[in-house]
């Protein structure tokens, strides 16, 4: 181990490293778009912060544990290792894309795709208007200010908005959701999200989750509208990032627009399957398995109203892939 770590050592020095704060450590990144709630955002955005020219994402839509022990992960992790602890001569790793993929159909289908960037800069980010009036996601924002309200303490309550492609669409990278809410009591709401698939007869298609559940989502995001201040220098048109310096009560009865981001996914959908977004009080899911990562100090007292249409630019923002060059060159 001590040989090892010599050798990364030299590996840093051969990189003209002047200082601790400027080491380039070499990374391979591998996370699961299934793993929302624990390590998907965190491994994607470290890979995107680290200084490193010598460093891969790759993003797959399997379960995490047998993903990360079949026989071609394990030949990744053995090359990897061995160019950067062992001074290979063999290229193949350079020779790897710097971003690997899985744009997902279903359960356990997929086409894996290199790419040269994450997010992919050929991104079409569309806005998708909420109507509350008619539960869906228009393509036109509404003239008419609608409003539709749920119960969060309920397993039933929640709002849904569907939208219905007219043709093979891939949604790929970060998706935010700009909604405006109000309480009927209390000062604050915990609000959940998700994005779901529906096949073209309506029935919800799901994917892994975390490593052993089968009834994952496509996306989730959810936010603490006491915390909904963005940090502005951060923040993008597609990802808000949130200050968590102080807190920004509600007050019952008045809307406030918050902004929450949905952890980055990949999904393709066919001609006539269906995009929902469910908003609720309480997460999506709830596994009797021990210690999770749950929501259960909740905050919400009575009814949740979302406003639509008219001055209340509610509305989901989803990145869209062309499919004229949806492959990397």
């Amino acid at each position: 181990m001590h040989e090892k770590h010599l050798l990364l050592d030299d590996y840093n020095r051969s990189k003209s490293v002047q200082d601790l704060s400027t080491i380039e450590v070499p990374a391979y990144c591998v996370t699961d778009w299934g793993d929302h709630g624990l390590h998907t955002r965190g491994t994607i955005e470290a890979w995107r912060q680290i200084s490193s020219d010598d460093k891969w994402l790759e993003v797959h839509g399997r379960k995490k544990w047998q993903y990360y022990y079949r026989p071609e992960s394990l030949r990744r992790q053995k090359a990897f290792f061995d160019r950067f602890l062992l001074g290979d001569a063999d290229d193949e790793v350079e020779n790897w894309p710097p971003v690997r993929i899985e744009i997902r159909e279903r359960y356990y289908e997929g086409v894996e795709r290199a790419e040269r960037e994450w997010p992919l800069a050929r991104t079409e980010y569309r806005r998708f208007p909420l109507d509350a009036s008619r539960g869906e996601l228009a393509a036109e924002a509404p003239a008419a200010e609608a409003v539709v309200d749920y119960d969060p303490n309920s397993d039933e309550g929640r709002a849904v908005f569907d939208f219905t492609f007219a043709a093979r669409t891939e949604v790929t990278g970060h998706a935010k959701l700009r909604l405006w809410v109000e309480t009927d009591q209390g000062d604050d709401m915990d609000i959940f999200v998700a994005l779901q698939k529906l096949d073209s007869h309506g029935r919800q298609v799901t994917f892994p989750y975390w490593s052993m559940m089968e009834d994952g989502q496509v996306a989730l995001g959810w936010l603490r509208a006491s915390h909904r201040e963005l940090d502005a220098e951060r923040s993008t048109p597609w990802q808000p990032r949130l200050r968590h310096e102080r807190q920004l009560p509600l007050r019952a009865g008045e809307p406030e627009a918050v902004d929450i981001e949905i952890w980055p996914s990949s999904t393709l959908f066919e001609a006539g399957e269906t995009l929902r977004l469910v908003i609720q009080g309480q997460d999506l899911h709830d596994y009797d398995i021990g210690p999770a990562q749950a929501h259960e100090a909740s905050v919400n007292r009575g009814l949740h109203r979302i406003w639509s249409g008219g001055a209340f630019d509610s509305h989901l923002l989803l990145p869209i892939i062309p499919q004229q060059i949806r492959a990397a060159d």
